[in-house]
Order: structure tokens, then sequence, then C-alpha cells
């Protein structure tokens, strides 16, 4: 069945949301000429009815891989299984594989809404909000189990990347990781990895996650003329993904790390009581450059 889309506009952005997929943005663009703001979606990316494929989608009520088949709780293990046909182990949640609903959408906003059973009871919502060129995202998680469990959240943004494509964001440190993709070292921020000016993505594999993140970040591209102030509300943590040789990359800002769930102390994750929440939010502000 063709996917609903959901079209939002203010003075210089236009957004295209798909609630059936994962409340999923497909399309951010300016409406002056139609640059993609996120990484374009075309018309084979929505066939594909596959958030991994479109512009950006939630993550709760985790973010990334967990190890070890599942997790404590206060009350016991909490099992997980593989949840994708591409990764052995269970990852980003299961928010953005179930159908939202529309609660109230304008011309500029709208709210969106998901009951979920998997893995436990909890209730999400996500308000999407258009303003003179900046996008905001808050996303909010409520447990609805009647035992206490763990949560975490994320957005997972895709962006363009060309060869000119600079990332500003400054951090503490990064978890280094093993084979399996999951934190296996916190270490120092290295030299080669640190944004804290204006700096060009590294050509060779990057996916891991940031800390000691103040929360704000710039990604300009100067070929199409502006950047995107960032800014995120309830998380410290970014994960940065840039596969070699694509036209994309990753930046999600995060609660945690990835696995936090089997780390000292579970950094970044909250634990819910029955009617809990837990609430994280980003901006990214279009600016043109100057000429």
């Amino acid at each position: 069945m063709p996917t609903t889309l959901l079209t939002l506009r203010d003075s210089l952005t236009q957004l295209t949301l798909a609630p059936e997929l994962g409340a999923s943005l497909v399309n951010w663009v300016r409406l002056s000429d139609g640059q993609p703001l996120l990484r374009h979606s075309d018309e084979q990316a929505l066939a594909a009815a596959n958030p991994r494929r479109l512009a950006c989608y939630p993550l709760l009520p985790w973010s990334n891989r967990i190890g070890g088949g599942g997790f404590a709780t206060p009350d016991g293990w909490q099992a997980l299984g593989a949840n994708t046909e591409h990764e052995a182990l269970p990852i980003h949640g299961s928010a953005w594989q179930q159908p939202w609903k529309i609660v109230n959408a304008t011309s500029d906003s709208a709210s969106l809404e998901l009951h979920s059973q998997l893995p436990f009871p909890y209730h999400a919502t996500l308000d999407v909000q258009l303003t003179d060129g900046c996008l905001r995202l808050t996303l909010q998680a409520t447990h609805l189990g009647e035992q206490p469990t763990w949560y975490g959240l994320g957005l997972h943004p895709y962006l363009p990347r060309t060869a000119h494509t600079r990332v500003q964001a400054q951090a503490g440190g990064v978890w280094l990781c093993g084979e399996d993709k999951l934190s296996s070292q916190w270490v120092e921020l290295p030299q080669a990895w640190n944004f804290s000016e204006p700096t060009l993505l590294p050509r060779q594999l990057v996916d891991n996650a940031f800390t000691q993140w103040p929360g704000r970040a710039c990604i300009i591209q100067p070929e199409a003329g502006y950047q995107l102030i960032c800014e995120a509300q309830g998380s410290n943590v970014f994960l940065l993904f840039c596969p070699e040789a694509q036209n994309f990359f990753c930046f999600e800002p995060v609660t945690h790390p990835v696995n936090a769930h089997h780390l000292a102390g579970r950094p970044g994750l909250h634990l819910l009581a029955a009617e809990q929440s837990v609430q994280m939010s980003f901006s990214l502000r279009y600016q043109a450059l100057a000429d």
C-alpha cells in the first residue's frame, strides 16, 4: 500500500513525514530550490518502506546495539533478540519498526504517538515543529509496564555528505568499539576525531559514541551554501557514523553510549517505573552562508 505522507512548511523549508514508517522524516528541503537539508529520499527509498533508507527516525527505548542477548533489570532479565536481518544484535529499539499515529497536525507542526508492547509496554510521542527554517524534534517515552526497566532515547538523522562537508562538535572523549561494534573502551578524544573546530569528515569508517558533548553542533555544507546549527536538550552523547565512500553520514544525538546496558553505571540510561517519562529534543536551524 502507498505510504501516507504528511507535509509541513515554514517560510524557508518544507518537511515530509511518514508516520506509518516508524515516524520517519522523509525529506527536508530548502524551498527556494529543493536543496536537501537531510539525505534525499527518492521514490525507491520510500517504496522500500524501511526507515533506514529515509532521512531520520526516532530511537527508543534504546539507541544502537545491545549485546548479551538482553539486559538486567531490578526485577529480572529482559531478553532481546535480533530485530533486523542485517544485524546480529538488537538495534535502535522498537519504535522505528512500528506505525505511529497522528495526534494533530497544522501547516507547520505535527504530534505523533505510539503505543507499543515491544519489548515492554510504553507510550511514545514525537512533536515536530518548523519555524523559519528551524526543525525541532521532541521525543518522549513513558513506561507503562508494571516493573521498572531501563530506557534510552535518540534520533537518527542522515545528512548529505560531499568532499567539503564539515562538522563542528565538541566532545571530551569517545568509546572505542570491538569487532562486535559494542563499546569496549573509553578514551580521551583522539586528535583525528577532534571536531572542536569545523573539520572535514574522516575518510575512514567512524561508528562511535562521543561523550561529554555540550549539546551544540554545526554542520557546514559550503557547496550548497548553508549550514545547520544543531542544539540538543537531554542528550550529552552523539553517535557519529561515517561509512566509507558514501554520500551521507549520520550525526545522532542520543542519551547513552552503545551497549550502555552492560557498561559500568549504565551511563545515560534512565530507570523508569510505571508512568515515569524521559524526554529529549533536537533542533536543526538552517542558515544561509554569506557569499
